[in-house]
């Protein structure tokens, strides 16, 4: 119980630093939308969504047994597109701060790791902080709407495409939904593969 509740806790602050990445990079690029939604803050309390930020990575963690990895998200952070000053790369910058701040948290625990010994009590707490975030990174950069990974995708896709965009945005949720419920394991393997290279450890 322990496990699950601090890995609760390392994903919601998780999530709000992946949140409040986006709209740091939407405000430097001149949308103050997020700012003025009080959504630059690190607080998870202002992120999270009753749904993604605990009911679900609940049940991932307790049928893990507190292992993870738990996958999650919280309330979109609000942006106007319109007021960016790179019209070309602009929603794209956005989408990937999520998940890049994910990442960088995750390498520099995985990093960590490597100078404790695992007998520390320090190793499974690190462990934990890199896992999740892991996760975060790789959950959210699945090429589907509304994940960060299909903003990415709906941004590089050309417009002689534009069918496959509607299909996206239509259906890239329930696409999304269908996979996870179906209990297609395609995101724990890659999790791992990428934590075990980051701790140069192959146990």
């Amino acid at each position: 119980m322990f496990d699950i509740i601090f890995s609760i806790i390392v994903l919601l602050f998780s999530i709000a630093m992946h949140e409040a990445a986006h709209g740091f990079v939407a405000y430097k690029l001149g949308d103050p939308t997020a700012k003025y939604a009080g959504r630059l803050s690190l607080n998870p309390l202002k992120h999270m969504d009753p749904i993604g930020s605990f009911i679900f990575p609940l049940l991932t963690l307790l049928a893990t047994g507190g292992r993870g990895p738990a996958f999650g998200w919280a309330k979109p952070v609000p942006i106007n597109p319109y007021n960016f000053s790179d019209q070309k790369w602009g929603k794209i910058k956005v989408a990937v701060a999520g998940p890049l701040v994910n990442f960088i948290i995750a390498l520099i625990s995985g990093l960590m790791l490597r100078l404790i010994p695992t007998s520390s009590f320090l190793f499974p707490i690190f462990a934990t902080i890199s896992l999740m975030n892991l996760s975060l990174c790789v959950f959210n950069l699945l090429p589907f709407p509304p994940l960060d990974g299909g903003h990415v995708v709906l941004g590089l896709l050309p417009e002689s495409m534009h069918s496959v965009k509607v299909f996206l945005e239509q259906y890239g949720f329930f696409i999304l939904l269908v996979l996870m419920l179906s209990g297609a394991n395609i995101i724990s393997p890659l999790v791992l593969k990428i934590f075990y290279l980051v701790i140069g450890s192959g146990f």
